[in-house]
């Protein structure tokens, strides 16, 4: 397994002295944040994108994930949604998807991260969940020929009170198609946060994973903190991530850190080097 950072926690650094940080800090790859300020697909042109290979190639530094998650270029970290009431935000959803697949296409990555739907409370007298869950559905359905044409992996990343927050969740939404282009971001600490055991969990949904997400977690609430402030036994976490032959990215993602990435960076490549896998 390799380890990467991501730039997430670095919004107040240009992503190049992002990338340049995370590279001197000793880790092997970097997830890129495909939202302002650092790689919002608009934003972007042929300059930019090769600057940030060129950069990628001077550091030797990989792409571990491309993060579609958050869209504070157009809303929040989850508006617009996979599950908007509103058709026009759905399909805004929908358009920086597919900008964000053929980034990957064009930077060498093999995946996106994205969010499972959307957040619960638009279910409140909106929809049913049942609707909300067809509506990701024909979402999914929109983009993943353009993943499957580039062979880009599109990963779902479960978190609580979004519309899939469980394995349970994730494994019925995922019966509804059969392509190995859309898989799973496995981020420990979602899981961990809705009573659920990462450990036993990376066993179970092995052939869905396509990339971990890193952070501490602490009593259960959804709080990302640096690797050993929280109380996710990492030591077990690591092994059995190496039993089950895990050979890609674990990326640790620290996004409240952003007064102090470097040191957040710093602790958590420390940390890592301590464990006993």
């Amino acid at each position: 397994m390799k380890f990467a950072f991501s730039s997430n926690a670095f919004t107040k650094y240009s992503l190049i002295d992002s990338l340049k940080e995370i590279a001197q800090l000793g880790y092997q790859g970097a997830e890129i944040l495909c939202d302002i300020p650092h790689a919002y697909p608009p934003t972007l042109n042929n300059q930019k994108i090769q600057e940030i290979k060129n950069t990628l190639d001077k550091y030797n530094l990989q792409i571990s994930n491309l993060n579609a998650f958050t869209l504070f270029a157009l809303g929040d970290t989850y508006h617009p949604s996979w599950i908007d009431p509103d058709k026009e935000k759905r399909q805004a959803r929908i358009q920086h998807t597919i900008d964000c697949i053929d980034l990957a296409f064009q930077l060498g990555a093999k995946n996106i991260s994205i969010e499972p739907g959307g957040p619960t409370n638009l279910l409140e007298n909106k929809m049913s969940r049942q609707q909300a869950l067809r509506l990701f559905q024909e979402g999914i359905d929109q983009v993943l020929p353009e993943a499957e044409k580039k062979m880009i992996k599109i990963l779902i990343e479960p978190e609580p009170e979004l519309l899939l927050q469980t394995s349970i969740e994730f494994v019925e939404f995922m019966k509804n198609f059969d392509s190995k282009y859309l898989k799973l971001n496995f981020d420990i600490g979602h899981f961990y946060c809705v009573n659920e055991d990462p450990s036993n969990l990376i066993l179970r949904l092995r052939k869905f994973i396509g990339h971990f997400h890193m952070a501490d977690i602490k009593d259960r609430v959804h709080y990302h903190l640096i690797p050993g402030l929280g109380t996710i036994d990492y030591n077990r976490v690591f092994k059995t991530i190496k039993e089950i032959n895990y050979d890609g990215f674990v990326t640790v993602e620290l996004y409240p850190y952003k007064e102090n990435p470097i040191e957040a960076a710093t602790r958590s490549i420390n940390f890592i080097n301590t464990l006993d896998y």
